[in-house]
């Protein structure tokens, strides 16, 4: 107790005496008024102790939860700290621990936020690839006791790992995209219904909705361009088909360039390979159905263009052989083609394969008999000049001075020369 409170309390004490020897109170009334004075005054004082020692307990208490607290951060943020020595009063060591507690709470929850990013990352790129088509909540429950930077270093080293795998993946998903737009021109079909078949998100991506890169969305599309490309390889086929049906009954029946060129696209198709890149449209089925519009009318006018082909070729197998001294029954012939043809036993292309055999065969004699036919020329020419010859001599004017009387001297002097080479008199002897 300070002086001060010492002093005051003896003169009011002093001044307690004087009153009560005023009142005229007895000895005894005065010590019990002391004991319940100096009672009331213990009780104050041990309800200021008692206060005081909760408020000290209380301060011990905060400061073993800060250290606490201090000492679960650092194991769980995987850090070490200085910690300071418990020096000082409760209220210094709470003052110098109160600084490195809230440094680790913010190094916590900067850290739980980087985890919490990431994990959400980790579990839409996860989403992604397993073909979910809800959208992953925020917020993935992070494990409070692992906020440590091996465990973030991990998980980013996940996330690099499933970006990596996106990114093939999209990649794919790309390359296929560009592989069914380059088939549904060539083919002329709807590319985004094409598209719509395989995955809705590949026709309606968005920020929030990615292209689809699903293992399913891959493989339907691994079947999809496999089909579009066997769709490819059967048009191509089928109008290379045509193209050479086209081409053997315009060369059959003689159709004009200028027509030909209507069908230049699918005639430029003959030589094309599968895997070959093609025209905008040249594998359309409005080209396809053109071409057998094109076939089915061309066949329609082969019959009774074949009749008068046949014919054609028949006149140009009697002019081969009469042009080379080949025996041929022109009537004879021709009448038994009316025939064959009228009953309709024989097929025209097959008669005109026939007759087209016949004329390489009287090709092949009328070659074979030019050297012949050439010394048989010859020896005409030469009987010509000799009789020329003989009636020139017989001339006795042959020597006067007419006008071109010099050119009958040269004529004269060839044919004797002509003459002169030919062997004997008859073609028999010429030939042997």
């Amino acid at each position: 107790m300070s002086p001060s409170s010492t002093t005051t309390c003896t003169s009011l004490l002093e001044e307690l005496q004087i009153i009560w020897d005023e009142i005229g109170e007895s000895y005894n009334e005065r010590d019990k008024m002391l004991l319940e004075l100096e009672q009331e005054c213990l009780d104050i004082y041990n309800k200021k102790v008692e206060k005081t020692r909760k408020f000290r307990a209380e301060l011990q208490r905060s400061l073993a939860q800060a250290e606490a607290e201090i000492a679960s951060l650092m194991s769980a943020l995987g850090e070490k700290v200085s910690f300071p020595k418990k020096e000082g009063s409760l209220k210094e060591q709470i003052s110098s621990v109160k600084p490195v507690l809230e440094d680790l709470l913010m190094k916590k929850d900067r850290r739980r936020k980087e985890l919490s990013e990431t994990l959400n990352q980790i579990a839409e790129i996860t989403s992604n690839i397993a073909g979910n088509d809800y959208t992953v909540s925020s917020g993935s429950e992070v494990d409070e006791s692992d906020l440590t930077q091996r465990k973030l270093d991990e998980l980013r080293a996940d996330l690099q790992d499933l970006r990596n795998e996106k990114a093939v993946r999209l990649q794919k998903v790309n390359s296929y995209i560009s592989a069914v737009h380059e088939l549904s021109e060539i083919l002329s079909f709807d590319f985004s219904k094409a598209l719509n078949s395989v995955h809705s998100s590949l026709t309606e991506f968005s920020k929030t909705h990615s292209k689809s890169i699903s293992n399913d969305t891959l493989a339907r599309f691994t079947e999809l361009v496999k089909s579009l490309k066997a769709e490819k390889h059967e048009r191509l086929l089928k109008l290379q088909g045509l193209g050479r049906s086209m081409q053997e009954l315009w060369n059959l029946m003689e159709t004009p360039m200028d027509e030909r060129r209507r069908f230049d696209h699918c005639s430029s198709l003959l030589s094309s390979l599968p895997d070959d890149a093609l025209k905008k449209g040249c594998l359309s089925l409005d080209i396809i159905r053109e071409a057998e519009d094109e076939v089915r009318r061309l066949n329609s006018l082969k019959s009774s263009k074949m009749k008068e082909l046949v014919f054609k070729r028949q006149c140009e197998l009697e002019e081969i052989c009469r042009g080379n001294h080949m025996d041929i029954n022109s009537d004879a012939a021709r009448k038994s083609l009316v025939e064959l043809i009228e009953s309709g036993d024989g097929d025209l292309s097959d008669i005109l394969a026939s007759i087209d055999g016949q004329i390489e065969k009287a090709r092949e004699e009328a070659l074979s008999r030019k050297e012949i036919l050439d010394k048989v020329d010859k020896w005409r020419h030469a009987k010509e000049e000799e009789t020329w010859l003989d009636d020139y001599e017989k001339d006795e004017n042959r020597f006067s001075a007419v006008r071109g009387a010099h050119k009958n001297l040269k004529r004269a002097e060839k044919a004797r020369s002509l003459i002169s080479k030919i062997p004997g008199e008859s073609l028999v002897a010429l030939l042997g």
